[in-house]
């Protein structure tokens, strides 16, 4: 089975390892998207939370990278399927890894679940927060 090690990041404590030895995978940079921790209301929420998902969901350039990483995966994990690859790890960073990346995070956990046989294992580093998704058909 494929399992998907999906991981939200901050840039400034370094980029998360690779367990599995295989190395490779994608990091995404969400530093470009509009940040909802510059603003007071949104600073003690994360990327998991409602008022921070309806600000991000606002702006078109989220919808744009998101439609954009979820293509970049997709073909990927198409691939690694056909293969019977074992390991993909997919990273998204921001500045503090608490509101963009996390949400970029959740948002790919649950679309690859939803759309393929795999086992997500999502990972909020800076929230020190996990859990495990299994994916359709898994």
């Amino acid at each position: 089975m494929l399992t998907l090690r999906i991981i939200s990041f901050s840039f400034k404590k370094g980029l998360p390892s690779d367990p599995s030895g295989n190395g490779g995978g994608f990091i995404f940079d969400c530093r470009a998207l509009p940040n909802p921790g510059t603003l007071e209301a949104y600073k003690q929420l994360t990327g998991m939370q409602t008022p921070v998902i309806d600000y991000l969901e606002q702006y078109e350039a989220v919808h744009e990278f998101k439609a954009h990483a979820h293509a970049l995966c997709e073909q990927s994990v198409k691939r690694y399927l056909e293969r019977g690859f074992e390991n993909l790890m997919i990273c998204f960073g921001c500045t503090g890894g608490q509101h963009r990346s996390v949400y970029c995070a959740e948002e790919t956990a649950r679309f690859l679940a939803q759309k393929y046989p795999v086992r997500v294992l999502l990972e909020h580093r800076e929230q020190q927060v996990e859990r495990v998704i299994e994916g359709s058909a898994a």
